[in-house]
């Protein structure tokens, strides 16, 4: 069996990796267009603040290691230019020479896909621009950083890519300026979550700048659509990535409705003999059943693997992705997985969700930080759908628990029940995940009401009745401007001061002695009480970076962010 494959990084090098490994007698070639296979995608804008301290330090394999340690033939800077599903040959472009066909049995397709470049912006092609996508990128740019002295950088984009090499640039000494048009950074995360990144990123002297987009790029600066102007001597362009489909599309495969590489269960395009993988295609939200696109490096290697397999004759059948990922933003650790209130609300699914802040391990314990996590569920049968996790912990963690289950189709009694590792310096007895649970659980069956923080600002400019729950001091460091102060110590004996008739809101630092109080008043008579879910520090991190950015008069009288 001949096998091609178009592309050497994550997608392409595993699938050969794996046939390898499959079929000892197998004739493996393996294309890339550029000078390098198999480098660390993900690691590239680390280089720029040297926490990887050699670019060639990025490159994980050579040609001749692939050719010595797995007999597979690599050919750099030789581009596959056309594909003939007739002949089954594909044309093959070489940097130097002349072009050459080559002859297949299975062909996989691991082109990747490109930093999307807007042609409609006036200057985008200039020298000082630049996308991120190989090794030669990450290198290029970094030289013309050092060599024209440049101090000011706008990173035009959001997302993965442009968080990583906007926190790389500010620790190699730069100013930079994050563009982002929409209005939030990190798409993964619901808009109360990413407040928090966005106070993050603030804090360490990034400038936000929110739904605007750019015009224009100039030698020295970055205009916007509202007519700002960025001082920038050079731009990074991380809007988003385009998948590779030139080849596929030429070929007459099918492109599918996300414009992605149309695949089967086995990977599998229209042709059966010729296999997509990574960034360049389409794949199933395991979820909802519904096409998207997934360009992280897990999916492709799993993707590669499945392809792998079905070549060499194991019927493996992927059941769909659910996009966990996770992000450093400085001191902050950002995880995901599964569907957010966003992709709740366009799937048309009854969902609610809870939002805890419990320590990420014994508070006594060295280290010891809040963290932020919001679990979402399905309504009426609490099956997990999603979570969002933020701290300077171990997000990772707490978040890959929720994607186990959502996998395996749990519910928050599962969640609840799971049994976990502790030790107290790395986490509770009850556990981050446990303690959403309970709430998540508390909620779903109705033994309490709460609003979430998003609400809060309108409770406070409509005068709601809010009492505060924490004791005099921490109400004196800080409070809503309208909330009375009842502290849980005196609640009991105040009862009284309490209406009935009106609807009473309260919170503490991080809704733990608020939903005791919620529950005392609840047993006194009340059925008017509702519990602030995040409390006054959720209120503080979500009302914070809005304040700043969009100058408007805040609803506290001092934040507290600890």
């Amino acid at each position: 069996m001949k096998v091609l494959i178009v592309g050497g990084v994550a997608g392409g090098a595993s699938a050969a990796a794996r046939i390898r490994r499959l079929d000892e007698t197998a004739e493996i070639i393996m294309f890339e267009r550029g000078p390098h296979v198999s480098f660390s995608n993900c690691a590239l804008p680390y280089y720029l603040s040297r926490t990887v301290a050699q670019s060639e330090r990025l490159i994980m394999m050579t040609p001749q290691r692939f050719k010595s340690q797995y007999n597979i033939e690599v050919r750099t800077e030789n581009e596959v230019t056309a594909i003939d599903r007739s002949a089954k040959t594909v044309t093959v472009q070489p940097k130097d020479g002349e072009a050459y066909t080559e002859s297949y049995d299975k062909l996989v397709l691991a082109p990747g896909g490109a930093p999307v470049m807007p042609g409609s912006i006036e200057g985008i092609h200039s020298e000082h621009v630049f996308g991120i996508r190989n090794v030669v990128d990450i290198t290029r740019t970094d030289a013309y950083m050092h060599e024209h002295g440049v101090k000011d950088v706008a990173v035009v984009g959001g997302g993965f890519i442009g968080c990583e090499v906007a926190e790389n640039l500010d620790h190699a000494g730069m100013h930079v300026t994050v563009i982002e048009a929409m209005d939030q950074i990190m798409a993964p995360f619901d808009y109360d979550m990413v407040q928090i990144l966005h106070k993050e990123m603030m804090d360490h002297g990034v400038d936000l700048v929110l739904e605007d987009g750019v015009k224009k790029i100039t030698p020295e600066s970055v205009v916007l659509n509202s007519g700002r102007e960025v001082p920038a001597q050079m731009v990074i362009m991380a809007v988003g990535v385009r998948p590779e489909t030139t080849l596929a599309k030429a070929a007459g495969l099918s492109i599918g409705a996300t414009g992605g590489i149309a695949v089967n269960e086995h990977f599998q395009t229209d042709d059966p003999d010729i296999y997509a993988v990574g960034d360049a295609i389409e794949v199933t939200n395991r979820q909802t059943g519904k096409p998207m696109r997934l360009a992280l490096a897990w999916p492709a290697q799993m993707e590669a693997r499945a392809a792998a397999d079905h070549i060499c004759g194991i019927d493996t059948r992927r059941k769909g992705f659910i996009g966990s990922s996770v992000v450093r933003i400085f001191d902050l650790y950002a995880a995901s997985t599964g569907m957010n209130e966003k992709a709740c609300k366009a799937a048309g699914i009854d969902y609610d969700f809870v939002y805890v802040l419990p320590s990420d391990r014994v508070g006594i314990m060295p280290g010891a930080s809040v963290m932020h996590f919001k679990l979402i569920f399905s309504r009426p049968d609490g099956k997990i759908l999603g979570a969002q996790a933020i701290g300077k912990g171990a997000a990772d963690r707490r978040v890959d628990t929720i994607a186990a289950l959502i996998t395996m189709g749990g519910t928050l009694e599962d969640l609840k029940d799971l049994e976990l590792c502790y030790a107290p310096v790395v986490g509770t007895a009850k556990d981050v995940v446990n303690m959403a649970a309970l709430v998540g659980l508390n909620v779903l069956h109705g033994v309490f009401k709460q609003v979430p923080v998003t609400k809060v600002r309108e409770l406070v400019e409509h005068n709601a009745y809010i009492i505060d729950v924490r004791e005099k001091g921490e109400y004196a460091a800080g409070h809503l401007k309208n909330a009375v102060n009842i502290p849980l110590s005196e609640l009991r004996q105040r009862v009284d001061e309490i209406p009935h008739d009106i609807p009473v809101y309260l919170h503490c630092r991080s809704s733990q002695r608020s939903y005791n109080a919620v529950m005392a008043l609840q047993h006194l008579g009340f059925d008017n009480v509702y519990n602030i879910s995040g409390s006054y520090l959720g209120i503080c991190l979500y009302e914070y970076p809005q304040d700043v950015l969009k100058n408007r008069e805040k609803i506290v009288t001092v934040y507290n962010f600890n």
